[in-house]
């Protein structure tokens, strides 16, 4: 086999979100329309302007980390860790045996330890307490990875991805090109992020794109995105390695498209959205008319969902009216670099059980924006292929395109 011909699958997938803990608790959350948005205040923060986010509540990692992994280690990477248990276990793969050095790990942040960050600038200019002496490992955005590796084995590529919002759907991409090229036969590739701190949190008031109630993607009088964190794993291995071992394949990632808009660092253009998925059916190989049902970007704030609109358009035609197109934000929050990794797992259960998730909070339809958002109500679709969109801050676009297994 050439490498080319090298086909990717996903032999397991893991997740800890505000739906709660594990992939079974964000699926269904998603296909019953079941938010994980709730109150939430800073107790640093006593002006806050903003109540709602998808945050995970009495968070306690004792049960699943070691001490000393405690000790070194930030939120977000605590939380990659758990996601990552979940899809060795499910991958078949014993955790005490190393994974070696044809396994990678590649772990998507947008920002990295935030808590500790946080902490540590408070400490130092306002309770004037002792640094900790792990800071700087714990807050670097390649800890999450590092930490995997360390826990599990893996001496392949250890890296990450911080590409704000298409941080988690690039991890994947890459790691498919990794396997794809022969440099790894398998990888745990993902997302994770935990920025619900004081300062961060102020920083995205001051962007006004928070919606102060609800999250209502491509939905008439939306007003804005709720923040969220969490993390999201996949276990992707080449297919004959993964059926040489016994693992059972879920679904195939086919193909992997990015692009950059080299436009604005805030606003999104229709081009480079529009060539990201463009690129991932190439890859893949994939006719529009195959997609059953797409994962959009879907942040909820008035010029993505128009942008996007637009170049799901482009990219299907007259077929967007009869597309599934749902955002899952409104369910477990937009946790920039982990999105689009927790938006895949959701996708990969969409497309093994062929149901379409809702994008819940709709009100109405905006004319600018999709005929089909999956209004409020999950639907049974038959979905062979899927893909899955990021649209990041700074123009970087990344989707992924999946499918059932042939």
């Amino acid at each position: 086999m050439t490498t080319g011909s090298r086909r990717i699958v996903v032999t397991g997938i893991g997740a800890i979100t505000a739906a709660g803990r594990g992939v079974d608790a964000l699926w269904s959350a998603a296909r019953d329309g079941r938010s994980g948005v709730s109150e939430f205040r800073l107790e640093r923060y006593p002006r806050q302007r903003i109540t709602r986010a998808a945050h995970i509540p009495d968070f306690d990692p004792t049960g699943d980390l070691s001490p000393q992994e405690i000790k070194t280690s930030d939120r977000f990477a605590q939380l990659a860790l758990i996601a990552a248990s979940e899809a060795l276990a499910q991958a078949g793969l014993d955790p005490e045996a190393p994974l070696g050095s044809r396994c990678g790990a590649i772990i998507g942040s947008g920002i990295g330890g935030s808590w500790t960050t946080d902490d540590g600038f408070h400490g130092f200019y306002v309770a004037n307490t002792r640094p900790d002496l792990m800071a700087i490992a714990k807050v670097m955005p390649n800890a999450a990875a590092s930490q995997i590796s360390m826990r599990y084995g893996v001496r392949g590529p250890s890296l990450a991805i911080s590409s704000a919002c298409a941080s988690g759907t690039q991890a994947v991409g890459y790691g498919m090109h990794m396997i794809r090229s022969g440099l790894i036969d398998a990888a745990l590739v993902g997302g994770s992020e935990a920025l619900l701190t004081p300062g961060i949190f102020r920083a995205w008031e001051v962007l006004r794109v928070m919606a102060p109630e609800a999250c209502r993607p491509f939905s008439d009088k939306r007003n804005g995105m709720v923040l969220g964190e969490g993390a999201a794993v996949l276990m992707i291995e080449e297919l004959e390695h993964a059926l040489a071992r016994g693992a059972t394949p879920l679904v195939e990632l086919a193909g992997f498209g990015t692009s950059s808009d080299a436009s604005d660092i805030l606003r999104p253009t229709v081009e480079g959205p529009t060539a990201s998925m463009t690129n991932a059916l190439a890859d893949a190989g994939l006719d529009p008319a195959e997609i059953g049902y797409v994962n959009a970007h879907g942040t909820g704030t008035v010029l993505n969902d128009i942008s996007e609109t637009e170049a799901l358009r482009r990219v299907f035609g007259d077929r967007i009216g009869k597309l599934p197109v749902s955002s899952t934000k409104p369910i477990h929050g937009h946790a920039l670099g982990a999105a689009g990794a927790i938006e895949l797992v959701v996708t990969v259960r969409a497309i093994l059980e062929k149901i379409a998730p809702p994008t819940i909070n709709w009100l109405g339809p905006d004319p600018k924006c999709l005929l089909d958002p999956v209004p409020n109500t999950a639907r049974a679709h038959p979905i062979e292929a899927a893909l899955s969109n990021s649209f990041a801050f700074g123009g970087i676009n990344a989707t992924v395109a999946a499918r059932a297994l042939r």
